[in-house]
């Protein structure tokens, strides 16, 4: 061994050092510690140096791989087993002491090649096994050391997927950090895309180990299990269900698979839990429908006993605390003749002695699933009981007699499951308990019924017998119990018996048994250890029946009421006396409470009708409301209409009146006159405000003339005068050009108005010829328009449709006539409105032509103007020129469009 590590550390030649290692490979397993001892750094050393070469790479990993791992030590003795276990942790902790060689080992698994691959993996499953924390946590800090891992699961070769499973087994156990960062990394994915290409529960060995990865992650990780819901993997469980009823054998691997997944299910739906995230996951598994075919395998036969029974819890902790899957399982029946419900068959299991212990355990803890919280259900086992719902022609048994029978059978397992199973009908429930006092029982033939309280009492008549007699330890227990029951008996004790009353107790109890020992024995429950075990969670799972003693539920009573009887054991007759006064007080104070309580209930109540009377009348107010805006535009229409009538029947009755009014409603509206004279108005003050501009401008124009120099002026006033020449002719550039552009402003408001003249005068002309009235002068023609044409033709078109409505409305008809009077001086106002309009538009029309005359005059000024600049040596530039050429082109215009107008 020594030489062959030599060869490896000194040899140059790689076929050297590959020979020497696969040497040192074939002797490590029978050599492991001298191979370990002397080889090892020498091969970590060729991980690091020689990973161009797999084959040596391949055989460094197999080396490492048979010192480090105990699997090859099966057939040895149990000494020497736990001394290569020993041995097998001191060489990991040597490997992993440098943290480079696990991520070295890391980075090796990223290779595509089989030979270094699939050793690297088995190494790093061999190293999790030995000393898994540590390891843990070093893949936990290295740079995606997780997520190199997972890409495990996606190689196509078998043998490195499989064993990568285990690997990640061996790495998320009891991590809760690396199992978040698995599941995150799509591993629920790629394990149930392994499970059903595998074929399901009938799939080999592989689907196995990824079930128990699948538990790793979910198992107490209430991360991964909301996750897991939320990404709707329940609903691919359903298919593992689906074993149908056909006998097609059940192999082991078989079994085993489908034991996995159901308790895959539970770890989903475990009482232990956050309540949220187990309600939340029952009622995908009903909407899925996976509880259904739970239940298709609870009622199958052939079905394997352990599978059986691992189904029964798997049931019932899906249905335990959730209502919509409690009522499902109601109404579940099995496939008999006549149909049985599920839960009576199973009951008959219950209280069957030939039947396996763990079959009837799951079957009781089915029963307490089922009752849990399930007020209806507590309802309808203890109804079953009654005397009115009994069967009385004895065709089908119920749950009442089924667990009765139990109760009172000669099995004493019997016993204790129906007396567990009747006390969780009473659970939290008070009017069960009340109904429960009505069941009586049938002891004998011929003999009166008992009831099933007095049955109980007749059994447990000697209770303080019990307690007083100095038993052995195995009798403790249930001298314990019995100290119980009568502490229970003086604690709730309402003094109504007056043999019985709660004083009269406490001293039998202090003369016969005495207070200390009454306590002493009372603690015996508590200290057992079967107490503790049964206090620990709801499923009743004992190893035999010798230890099915204490129920669960049992216990947190236990715990409840052993501090209150041990103090109500030691009041005084005074302490009760006050207590009990106390107890009076506080119940006047909650019957004065309830009483208000109730009035401010029924205060709500009316506070709640008020409330919905004041958002009834609120909606009828906007209704009404609304109806209201409806019926005001309607009387607007209604108004409308009604003056178009008043205006049709006035041109019916006079056509000169209606002609008039015509004129009124069609022609220039008194808003069109104001802008006329608004525009007038501004026109004025624009035309004297450009007068004075050009006057002033003209004063300019002389003084300028009159400072021009003689010719016998010096040749220094010449150069002064030049340059102050030079500054007013930069000025009357500036003056010019503001000039025109008032000008230009004033033409376009010239025109517009001109435009709009030229428009009213082809209204009118319109107007005109298609209503010739003789003795009308062409200046009122002039003021109709062809939009208000239009508008008269629609109204008339609206005035034939409502004389049909005039007809039935005489009362309105006799109305308007008496209106119509009335619209006669309003047509003669308008009138006189209109005649002073054409005396406005005369005059501003001779305005017109005046501004015409001025501007053209101003224009011969300013084209002086540029003469004289043109003189004193400042060219004119030529696009002052078109654009002076341009205006008097307009203005031209301007001129011709005024004598056509004067002319018509």
């Amino acid at each position: 061994i020594q030489k062959l590590c030599d060869r490896v550390a000194s040899s140059t030649l790689l076929d050297d050092r590959r020979n020497a290692v696969r040497a040192l490979k074939s002797l490590s397993k029978k050599y492991r510690l001298e191979v370990g001892i002397q080889a090892m750094e020498h091969l970590i050393h060729v991980l690091q140096t020689d990973r161009s070469d797999s084959e040596i790479i391949g055989y460094a990993l197999d080396t490492l791989y048979n010192i480090i791992s105990n699997d090859e030590e099966e057939e040895v003795e149990e000494n020497s087993t736990r001394q290569s276990e020993d041995l097998g942790s001191q060489f990991t902790e040597i490997f992993i002491k440098q943290q480079e060689n696990v991520t070295l080992l890391l980075s090796l698994l990223e290779e595509f090649d089989f030979h270094v691959r699939w050793p690297g993996v088995k190494l790093l499953t061999s190293l999790l096994k030995q000393l898994g924390p540590q390891v843990q946590q070093i893949i936990l800090v290295s740079p995606m050391g997780v997520s190199r891992l997972m890409d495990l699961l996606a190689d196509s070769r078998e043998v490195i997927r499989n064993d990568g499973v285990l690997l990640l087994q061996a790495l998320t156990r009891s991590n809760g950090a690396i199992q978040k960062i698995v599941a995150f990394e799509n591993a629920f994915e790629r394990l149930l895309d392994i499970i059903t290409e595998e074929g399901n529960s009938d799939g080999g060995i592989v689907v196995e180990d990824c079930l128990i990865l699948l538990q790793n992650l979910l198992k107490n990780n209430n991360s991964n299990q909301n996750f897991f819901k939320e990404g709707s993997y329940i609903q691919r469980m359903k298919p593992w269900f689906e074993v149908g009823d056909e006998n097609s054998g059940w192999s082991a691997q078989k079994v085993t698979n489908l034991h996995l997944m159901l308790q895959l299910v539970r770890v989903l739906v475990s009482p232990n839990n956050p309540p949220g995230a187990t309600s939340s996951c029952q009622k995908a598994m009903f909407q899925c429908g996976l509880l259904q075919q739970l239940c298709t395998i609870l009622m199958a036969t052939g079905v394997p006993a352990d599978i059986l029974t691992e189904t029964i819890n798997t049931v019932s902790e899906v249905i335990r605390g959730c209502q919509v899957n409690q009522d499902y399982f109601a109404s579940v029946n099995a496939p008999s003749n006549p149909p049985r419900p599920a839960i009576v068959v199973l009951l008959m299991s219950m209280v069957n002695e030939r039947q396996p212990f763990v079959l009837r355990c799951a079957v009781l803890y089915c029963f307490q699933c089922f009752l849990y919280k399930n007020q209806k259900g507590q309802g309808e086992i203890v109804s079953t009981l009654l005397p009115s719902t009994i069967d009385a022609t004895g065709n089908s048994v119920s749950a009442g007699q089924l667990l009765c029978g139990g109760l009172f059978s000669t099995d004493s397992l019997s016993n204790w499951c129906a007396a567990v199973a009747l006390a969780h009908a009473l659970q939290e429930n008070a009017t069960q308990k009340e109904q429960l006092l009505r069941v009586q029982l049938a002891t004998s033939i011929g003999n009166p019924p008992v009831s099933l309280l007095q049955q109980c009492t007749n059994i447990l008549s000697q209770l303080t017998g019990q307690i007083a007699e100095n038993l052995g330890e195995e009798e403790q227990l249930v001298q314990g119990l019995c100290a119980l029951l009568l502490g229970i008996s003086i604690y709730f004790n309402d003094n109504s018996l007056e043999s019985y009353m709660k004083e009269k107790l406490k001293q039998l109890i202090e003369k016969r048994i005495g207070k200390e020992n009454f306590i002493e024995k009372l603690g015996f429950i508590s200290k057992h250890e079967l107490y503790s075990r049964a206090s620990q969670k709801p499923q009743p799972n004992f190893p035999s029946p010798e230890y099915m003693i204490f129920d669960h539920e049992f216990t947190k009573l236990v715990k409840e009421l052993e501090g209150v009887i041990t103090k109500a054991i030691y009041k005084s007759s005074e302490e009760d006396k006050q207590e009990e006064e106390v107890k009076k007080t506080l119940e006047q104070h909650d019957s004065i409470v309830t009483h208000y309580k109730n009035m401010i209930r029924e205060q709500d109540l009316q506070l709640e009708e008020l409330k919905q009377q004041i958002s009834t009348l609120k909606c009828q107010n906007e209704q009404l409301q609304t109806a209201v805006t409806q019926q005001v535009s309607q009387i607007q229409q209604h108004k409308d209409q009604y003056n178009l009538l008043k205006v049709q029947l006035g041109k019916d009755n006079q056509h000169q009146g209606s002609y008039s009014d015509g004129a009124q409603m069609n022609g220039i509206q008194p808003e069109e006159i104001g802008r006329l004279r608004e525009e007038i108005e501004e026109l004025k003050s624009n035309q004297e405000l450009l007068q004075s501009q050009l006057a002033e401008k003209d004063a300019f124009i002389e003084n300028l003339k009159s400072s021009q120099p003689s010719p016998g002026t010096n040749e220094q006033s010449s150069v002064t005068a030049s340059a102050r020449d030079s500054e007013q002719i930069e000025e009357l550039k500036q003056e010019l050009a503001t000039l025109k552009s008032q000008l230009n402003s004033q033409s376009s408001e010239i025109t517009k108005l001109q435009t709009e003249k030229q428009e009213l005068l082809e209204k009118t002309e319109a107007f005109a010829k298609s209503v010739p009235i003789p003795g009308e002068s062409e200046t009122v023609i002039a003021t109709k328009t062809t939009d208000v044409e239009g508008r008269l033709s629609a109204l008339l078109q609206e005035t034939k449709e409502l004389k049909n409505e005039i007809k039935a409305l005489s009362e309105e008809r006799t109305a308007i006539k008496e209106q119509l009077d009335s619209s006669n001086s309003t047509i003669a106002i308008l009138q006189n409105e209109k005649n002073k309009l054409e005396v406005d538009i005369t005059d501003s029309k001779k305005e017109q032509d005046d501004l015409l005359v001025l501007l053209a005059d101003q224009d011969q000024k300013i084209f002086s103007l540029k003469n004289k600049l043109k003189e004193l040596g400042h060219p004119v530039e030529e696009e002052d020129e078109l654009e002076s050429g341009d205006q008097d082109d307009e203005d031209d215009e301007d001129e011709d469009d005024s004598k056509e107008q004067g002319h018509i």
